[in-house]
């Protein structure tokens, strides 16, 4: 196929040069309707693509025409054997993927480290969940790769596990050994499923060998990226592949029905345009894009590093990093990592992806120029001359202690019976020992701390409870976001 087509592009295009008395929604009647607090800022023309489906520009949900030949482009570029544009995000795609793979009763294997969308996925399809932890970066307090042995000695106590659902990259960049895990599911009789929302872009760096590919290159079986964090396309844009290695085939056929259980019915055009085209732009450039990402990241890296008091995340034998991910502390300086993010926004306007009690995360793209990496290397030069010399530190911020991530919960109900079960609601202070009826979630990166049928521990309300107190947005608190009370079984 021709990738330097975009299909979709093209006949949204040639609805609209036919200039249509139009009687479809949407009603703002392709740009005229748009409100001029919109428009008068940012042009009304590419409201004109913000179109429904009509016999010019296919049906996402039955596609024959144009959205058909997008998705087959997107295919034969990431070497899948079939891939899907979704409009609902990643977390659409997670859902789908465990829906496919795990029914009612089964046991799936997840990462204790999957997006929060892996516990919606449980609550759809009622599997139950079986949870393999991660190795855990000490001199960093991060969590790290999954570990293949790890993995098959958790096949050794769940035989019957239908799936395992991994992410590779993590959110800090970090790969697993991807080929070697996709094996022991495959001999288990087990599917890989990869929520890839970080790595869409590994694919194009043609240097990569092992852990740090792509996830179809290594084995998996199904793996959703998010198109719209690292190569280019509109927020909440993602895909979803498909690459059979005979396990569990019939699995994989319910994955396009499951769609239609998770997308809307109302797709966005401009969505889906923004994919025909990211898809485009790295068939056309991709190993560029990476490789300028790859650069900037790399050089920022190293003049982080010269700087007295911070240091950067590297990759080690046992590490394998995403280049362009940039992890760095200023642990040096007793400054903790939210500290850092609030002085780099707050004092010189550089904003990073998040931040946890040690570090920071920049997301370094093909889209960032010099100047930004320029402007993040000077913030942190200046922010270790106010600080190293300093008679009093900066004292909101002081790493005191290393927090320990808890020990897996007790879990007494599978996610879909704790969603459905009666609840009463208590104080926050009451909780231990109480079988939470809710996912609790610092955010970002959205990795729950507790998932609803699991007895809160001691050590996970601690866990909970410092993000709490230094302010962090925490997903399943109550409405004002303080998790004064939380919602438990019985």
């Amino acid at each position: 196929m021709n990738q330097q087509t975009t299909p979709l592009l093209d006949a949204v295009e040639r609805l609209i040069h036919t200039n249509p008395a139009y009687f479809r929604i949407p009603g703002h009647r392709l740009d005229r309707g748009i409100s001029s607090r919109l428009t008068d800022r940012t042009g009304s023309r590419i409201f004109a693509y913000d179109v429904t489906e009509t016999p010019f520009t296919d049906d996402l949900h039955a596609p024959e025409g144009a959205i058909r030949e997008a998705q087959e482009l997107l295919r034969d570029l990431y070497g899948a054997d079939e891939s899907f544009f979704l409009v609902n995000g990643t977390t659409c795609g997670n859902e789908a993927m465990i829906l496919s793979a795990a029914f009612e009763g089964q046991e799936i294997m997840i990462a204790r480290n999957a997006h929060k969308s892996a516990m919606m996925g449980l609550v759809l399809s009622g599997a139950k969940p079986v949870y393999v932890t991660p190795a855990v970066i000490d001199a960093w307090g991060i969590q790290g790769a999954v570990e293949p042995c790890a993995v098959r000695a958790l096949f050794r106590e769940h035989p019957k596990c239908t799936a395992l659902l991994l992410v590779h990259p993590t959110y800090y960049g970090i790969c697993s050994k991807l080929q070697e895990i996709a094996d022991i599911c495959h001999e288990n009789n087990a599917l890989l499923l990869v929520d890839e929302a970080h790595g869409g872009h590994l694919y194009f760096d043609k240097t990569l060998s092992g852990e740090r590919r792509g996830a179809l290159a290594c084995g998996a079986d199904l793996c959703v990226q998010s198109m719209h964090k690292v190569t280019g396309a509109l927020t909440q844009s993602s895909v979803l592949h498909i690459k059979s290695h005979g396990v569990r085939e019939e699995a994989l056929l319910r994955v396009a029905q499951n769609l239609h259980l998770v997308q809307s019915t109302s797709p966005s055009y401009l969505l889906m345009i923004s994919l025909d085209c990211a898809r485009y732009e790295l068939a056309m450039h991709g190993e560029q894009m990476y490789e300028k990402a790859a650069a900037l990241a790399e050089d920022a890296r190293r003049r982080i590093n010269r700087i007295e008091g911070f240091a950067c995340l590297e990759e080690t034998a046992q590490t394998a990093l995403d280049r362009t991910k940039l992890v760095f502390s200023a642990r040096g300086l007793g400054i903790s990592g939210f500290a850092l993010d609030a002085l780099l926004l707050e004092r010189f306007n550089v904003h990073v992806e998040l931040s946890d009690h040690e570090n920071v995360l920049a997301v370094v793209t093909y889209a960032n120029v010099q100047e930004d990496l320029d402007r993040l290397v000077d913030a942190c030069a200046a922010i270790s001359d106010t600080y190293r010399n300093a008679e009093e530190k900066y004292d909101t911020c002081v790493i005191k202690d290393r927090v320990c991530f808890p020990k897996l919960p007790e879990q007494v109900l599978t996610p879909r019976q704790a969603y459905f079960a009666p609840k009463r609601e208590i104080a926050w202070e009451d909780a231990v020992g109480a079988v939470s009826g809710q996912l609790i979630a610092p955010y970002p990166p959205g990795i729950p701390a507790l998932y609803a049928g699991e007895v809160v521990s001691r050590e996970a309300w601690e866990y909970i409870e410092d993000f709490r107190k230094r302010g962090r947005h925490i997903h399943g608190a109550d409405k004002d976001g303080q998790l004064r009370t939380i919602k438990v079984i019985g």
